[in-house]
């Protein structure tokens, strides 16, 4: 693997085909020497795929350098949703980030956010492309994106992610690009770039009415006299960390597989596909894809932000037709599977830009069934997604939220415990609210499913509790429920405000939740 200009001059022209960026290649420590402190740079990048593999150590070496002079020297970061780990804790260990937007999941950058050395802005995926467009975070000076080719005709061939990729070329006043030649050539042919979008009041109807469909161009676009830079790369994409399937896991699984079942008994789901699904990273949400693999559906789709490897299996299976993201993170195995067929999933697979793939409008056109992971749930279904006791941040809101308040059915699936059984997922009340209880229609764990539609505050309560608490926990939280019930002018949704922390309170005492 080499970072540097050294792949050789037939290597190079065989990615960058166009003479003017042939001219422009360098390695990477003269890229970056271009930002300077303060500036807004926008990174490529979505979960573990696409992220600029030079850009960050470049960087933050130079941040070192500049700090060891004396000077000063650290940026706004902007990117798509998560990126790769090593480049978000090599710009965190050098307290290279003063601003962090709009997502993070690794453990330096969220410690640097949680003591108040980082700040960080935690917005749905699907505002970020119009929230940077209207100017909320100034101006774009660089944007740093990862490309598998430069086209004979100055066209960028988008790599294993699209994320924000094609807002960033637009608005920023330069970019460096980072030609990734371990990313097959092959892959050209799988995205679908809209250039369709506009501001109000200019913006029109999106006309996507399949996942499949394909309604935009294969690929990004940047302007020549932007771009200061071509740095060669030749490094894998970091993989997704996913354990096999847990007897836990397969409980939550087989819950939603019955769930689906049931549905299309009542007819609120079409037996032949169902409705396209979305789901959320990790392994209960993995675990739950392939479940299906089992289940008796078939000719099913999706429509979601990152496609794991559990989505791979279903397709060659012959399960999963076609599936809609803006990013593809897979462990190792599932990367070598990807590469290895790569023909096979150009056809089912289509990537597009996050602001499509994660558009409220879409995903209530089509239907989408949004399940998604959570840190604890209420009695009442009000789920806190993001935040630890409240305060601490964990990851983000990611794209949940566009999928829970846009989707046909909204689900939120999670081990019933944490912290070998001290910690509950479903508590009195949240401390933090991401998904108000409008919005969650279903709640799963191991124990169970709670169907929440069409039911009251005071009927949601006592079948949370019985079908998703763990047995450990019941106790407790009816006694609650039960006071809280009988209080004098209890209310619709009733509470002890005096005791609504408890669970939280008692856990940040005691390390447990349990009395």
């Amino acid at each position: 693997m080499t970072n540097t200009v050294h792949q050789g001059a037939a290597a190079i022209a065989t990615r960058v085909r166009h003479p003017h960026f042939q001219g422009l290649v360098t390695d990477a420590a003269t890229a970056v020497a271009r930002i300077q402190d303060g500036d807004t740079v926008a990174i490529s990048g979505f979960a573990s795929a696409g992220t600029p593999k030079a850009f960050a150590p470049a960087l933050a070496e130079r941040i070192r350098r500049v700090r060891a002079g004396g000077g000063k020297l650290s940026v706004n970061l902007l990117t798509g949703a998560s990126v790769a780990g090593e480049a978000e804790s090599t710009l965190a260990e050098v307290d290279g980030v003063a601003l962090r937007m709009p997502y993070q999941s690794e453990p330096t950058a969220r410690g640097k956010i949680n003591d108040g050395r980082m700040d960080y802005v935690d917005i749905h995926l699907s505002h970020v492309a119009q929230q940077v467009w209207e100017g909320y975070y100034g101006d774009v000076d660089v944007a740093v994106v990862e490309v598998a080719a430069i086209t004979e005709d100055g066209k960028l061939v988008p790599s294993m992610s699209v994320g924000n990729n094609k807002t960033w070329l637009e608005v920023a006043d330069k970019v460096i690009l980072e030609v990734n030649s371990w990313v097959p050539l092959d892959v050209e042919g799988m995205h679908d770039v809209y250039y369709g979008t506009a501001l109000p009041p200019a913006r029109k109807p999106i006309m996507l009415t399949r996942p499949a469909d394909r309604i935009g161009q294969q690929y990004l676009e940047v302007d020549p006299a932007k771009v200061v830079a071509v740095v060669p790369t030749d490094e894998q994409d970091s993989e997704t960390s996913v354990a096999a399937p847990d007897a836990i896991s397969q409980a939550i699984a087989g819950h939603v597989v019955e769930f689906f079942r049931h549905e299309v008994e009542l007819g609120r789901l079409p037996a032949a596909g169902l409705l396209p699904l979305q789901a959320g990273i990790g392994n209960v949400a993995n675990a739950v894809l392939g479940g299906l693999a089992e289940g008796p559906f078939t000719g099913l789709t999706c429509y979601s932000e990152v496609i794991q490897d559990s989505m791979l299996d279903l397709i060659r299976q012959g399960t999963v037709a076609h599936a809609s993201a803006t990013s593809l993170a897979l462990s190792r195995t599932g990367l070598a599977e990807l590469v290895d067929n790569i023909d096979l999933y150009r056809e089912h697979v289509t990537l597009r830009p996050q602001e499509i793939s994660n558009h409220p409008e879409i995903v209530r056109r089509l239907g989408i069934i949004g399940m998604n992971g959570m840190l604890e749930a209420d009695i009442y279904g009000n789920v806190n997604s993001t935040h630890v006791g409240g305060t601490r941040i964990m990851n983000g809101i990611g794209g949940s939220g566009d999928f829970t308040r846009n989707g046909y059915v909204s689900m939120f699936l999670s081990p019933s415990t944490a912290r070998n059984g001290a910690v509950s997922a479903i508590v009195p009340m949240v401390p933090h609210v991401d998904h108000t209880e409008h919005d969650v229609q279903v709640i799963v764990t191991e124990h169970g499913l709670a169907d929440l539609r069409g039911l009251s505050p005071r009927k949601r309560a006592p079948l949370i509790v019985d079908r998703c608490a763990d047995p450990a926990f019941r106790p407790m939280l009816h006694d609650y429920l039960d006071r809280a019930t009988a209080r004098p002018g209890a209310g619709n949704t009733p509470h002890i405000l005096e005791e609504a922390l408890s669970f939280h309170t008692r856990l940040a005492a005691t390390g447990s939740m349990l009395e």
